[in-house]
């Protein structure tokens, strides 16, 4: 785990003790920090029991205090522990922020921070692949495996320092103030999450924004052209560290990197590309990732392939924007059914959106649709 002595004798309340959370209790404690903490389960205070004060931060004062360590999932437009901080001038954080903290304990590193509505983890996920690849000590946290303050710190090789690739969700910006990621990316913006934001995109978008106001000069930022409309993304052009805004992709062979199928994964090879550059990395290192990356569970995952069927599972594809790319990589074969739709759709859940959005253009590539869930009689409407 990450210990660092800047946290000795320092008093933090932590408000949810699932794994993030956790990690943050036990990586506070080990650099000597007095931690109160507290989680609705009995099982999950038991992990703590003798070494912290278990009781709900919303129950005492917390003057004196250094913060209030939440997971990502408090929605601090709604629940009252941010109000009840604000009282008493405690900072609300999250375990990024910790890490943030934490980093002038480490070994010389690097961070690469990468946010945006879909394709996160993908590229997260291939940032750190191609690092490894190429030999960089590497990790990858935040929004994807290992709770960050859980990982052993990073040390540097022959190769060059460690590189912390960090998949950063817009709730995982908000708890975050002193993040000066060396390289830091916005892939894309929609509409998502908006019940955490008052229903105003605005405010999500501003939201992702502030993860670029924390570099410093001489960091290297990525930024997408087409988010360029949205005024909290527009401002960002006055910044004044090295910006590079991305433009549409151009075509290219995919063919060669058999896990980064369909024009999103373009999007996405092409932002992971630009931060291994800025990393220093030579065109032949990233070349040699991207073709050895296997992809991501639930993210167009080859599942198998049966009586000619190819089953591909694109579970994690929650939202429309997410879910058309899959639509439009498999488009019709002239050498399979004259050229005929081939796609069986399966698509339900909780509904978050009123229509079909970005699925609706590549639904020429679908031959037959079933709908399930709470969202599947809606959908059947849509698609009739």
């Amino acid at each position: 785990m990450i210990v660092c002595p800047a946290f000795s004798g320092k008093r933090y309340a932590i408000l949810g003790l699932a794994r993030s959370g956790l990690a943050a209790a036990e990586a506070l404690l080990a650099s000597g920090a007095e931690i109160v903490a507290w989680d609705r389960q009995d099982v999950a205070r038991e992990k703590l029991e003798g070494r912290a004060r278990l009781v709900d931060p919303l129950d005492i004062d917390l003057t004196g205090f250094d913060g209030v360590v939440v997971s990502p999932g408090v929605p601090l437009n709604t629940h009252p522990i941010a109000g009840h901080a604000a009282k008493y001038g405690v900072p609300v954080i999250g375990d990024i922020e910790l890490f943030a903290l934490a980093r002038p304990c480490l070994p010389p590193h690097r961070v690469v921070g990468i946010t945006g509505t879909n394709g996160k983890s993908t590229t997260t996920a291939l940032v750190h692949h191609i690092c490894r690849v190429a030999g960089l000590p590497t990790l990858m946290g935040g929004n994807i495996g290992l709770p960050i303050m859980a990982q052993e710190p990073l040390a540097p090789n022959d190769k060059g320092t460690g590189v912390y690739v960090l998949e950063l969700s817009s709730y995982q910006i908000d708890l975050t103030y002193s993040l000066d990621c060396d390289v830091a990316m916005l892939l894309n913006i929609t509409p998502d999450h908006l019940d955490r934001y008052d229903g105003s995109f605005e405010n999500y978008a501003a939201s992702k924004a502030r993860l670029f106001y924390m570099q410093s000069d001489g960091h290297s930022a990525f930024l997408p052209v087409s988010a360029s409309h949205i005024p909290a993304v527009d401002a960002l052009h006055g910044l004044t560290q090295s910006v590079d805004w991305i433009g549409p992709s151009g075509g290219e062979d995919q063919s060669r990197w058999p896990s980064l199928q369909g024009p999103h994964n373009l999007e996405n090879v092409r932002f992971a590309r630009k931060a291994c550059e800025a990393l220093g990395l030579t065109a032949a290192e990233i070349e040699d990732g991207l073709r050895s990356f296997g992809g991501l569970p639930h993210r167009m995952e080859f599942v198998a392939e049966h009586g000619g069927v190819t089953f591909i599972n694109d579970s994690k594809a929650t939202n429309t924007d997410s879910s058309a790319p899959a639509l439009a990589a498999y488009l019709p074969d002239p050498a399979i059914s004259g050229g005929a739709p081939r796609i069986h759709w399966i698509l339900g859940g909780l509904p978050k959106e009123d229509g079909l959005g970005a699925c609706a253009a590549h639904l020429a590539n679908v031959k037959a649709a079933y709908t399930i869930g709470e969202a599947g009689p809606r959908f059947a409407e849509l698609l009739e």
